[in-house]
């Protein structure tokens, strides 16, 4: 019986043992796994559609431990967010702005009475005050006034009532569309329906802008402009003003001059000293500025890639219409060279950019081409 007791002891005490030192490996293992991945990392958890944001949770080797967890970062990650703020909760992000005018003291809800729907923008000289001074008065306060000084003269146009509830901007020797690419992202004039971009040479005894906004809702218009008098200057036939309609989208030109009906010059066509855009046509046209390239000669004939159809919705208001006075301020702030007066510079440059701009169109559209095709 004793024999048998110490057989009995001598077994469990040899169960035992084992028992510990599979333990004691056990627990070394799990020391050496855990020292040889250290770090955690889990990246863009992507969740259910209705949650649309990500997480993404970052440890850092030395932040990472178990007596400091808290010190852990966690960061919003919201693709759809604006670029630039892809950290930012949804809810604080303010894409679009506006030119509003804003007091310095009160309740920011009671700044704006009355907020204007469309903008109206004139790249301006002083020389040509009494002209933009008519020109202003033929919007209602619906618009908001937008003067570019390419002149640098901003405080002489204080004694005029209107300008002190316009938007000034200046910078000297600049066109219309460097200032517009510079100023007029889509975003800071989200609030306004529709962006007139005119010169400031132009004649508007006959126009009426309260009466050309209802004329561009009922037909239509994505892109357009008053119709021009035939009788003033050399025009396009496209623009020139028709008597006997509210608005026209086509024209006959000289033979040989459109090679589609539906394409510019003859449709889908309106000239750059006095383009009027929709909020979502201007997004479009926007991105289609080039940079160096600032005159804008060659845009006209390539707007309408920012429209579909583009025959139906680029036209000509004829009942609201305005005389090109052709003045060549701005054209004045050129440099002389060789004897030759400033503005036979700038033409020079005009025409320079016309055939850079028609070549980059030419070869992105061949690219593009190109592309789809190997796709």
């Amino acid at each position: 019986m004793g024999t048998l007791h110490r057989n009995g002891g001598a077994k469990k005490s040899s169960e035992s043992a084992r028992l510990i030192l599979v333990t004691i490996l056990g627990v070394l293992f799990g020391f050496f796994i855990g020292f040889s991945f250290p770090t955690l990392s889990l990246r863009k958890i992507n969740l259910s559609s209705g949650i649309i944001s990500s997480l993404d949770v970052i440890s850092d080797r030395s932040k990472f431990s178990r007596t400091e967890p808290s010190e852990s970062t966690v960061k919003i990650y919201v693709p759809t967010n604006p670029r630039g703020a892809e950290s930012l909760p949804p809810g604080i992000i303010e894409a679009e702005s506006d030119f509003f005018l804003r007091r310095l003291w009160g309740e920011p809800s009671e700044d704006v009475k009355k907020k204007p729907k469309y903008l109206v923008t004139f790249t301006v000289g002083l020389d040509q005050k009494s002209n933009i001074d008519k020109g202003v008065k033929k919007f209602s306060q619906d618009f908001q006034i937008l003067l570019f000084h390419y002149d640098g003269q901003t405080s002489e146009w204080d004694d005029l009532e209107w300008s002190k509830n316009a938007i000034h901007i200046s910078v000297r020797r600049q066109t219309k569309w460097w200032y517009a690419k510079r100023f007029l992202h889509p975003d800071i004039v989200a609030a306004y329906e529709y962006i007139f971009m005119w010169d400031e040479d132009l004649g508007v005894d006959h126009f009426n802008g309260d009466k050309y906004i209802q004329l561009v809702k009922k037909h239509g218009l994505e892109i357009s402009q008053p119709g021009l008098e035939p009788n003033n200057g050399l025009t396009w036939q496209m623009t020139k003003r028709r008597g006997d309609r509210e608005v026209h989208k086509d024209t006959e030109e000289k033979p040989g001059w459109c090679t589609d009906p539906h394409l510019p010059p003859c449709a889908a066509f309106v000239e750059i000293m006095a383009p009027v855009f929709s909020r979502e046509a201007w997004r479009c046209v926007w991105h289609m500025l080039q940079n160096d390239l600032v005159h804008g000669w060659g845009l006209d004939f390539a707007l309408r890639r920012c429209v579909e159809p583009a025959h139906e919705k680029i036209g000509v208001v004829d009942s609201q219409w305005i005389v090109h006075q052709v003045i060549p301020s701005l054209g004045n702030q050129g440099q002389s060279e060789n004897g030759k007066a400033p503005w036979e510079g700038v033409r020079a440059r005009c025409r320079n950019e016309w055939n850079m701009f028609q070549k980059r169109l030419a070869d992105a559209d061949k690219a593009y081409t190109s592309q789809m095709g190997k796709g």
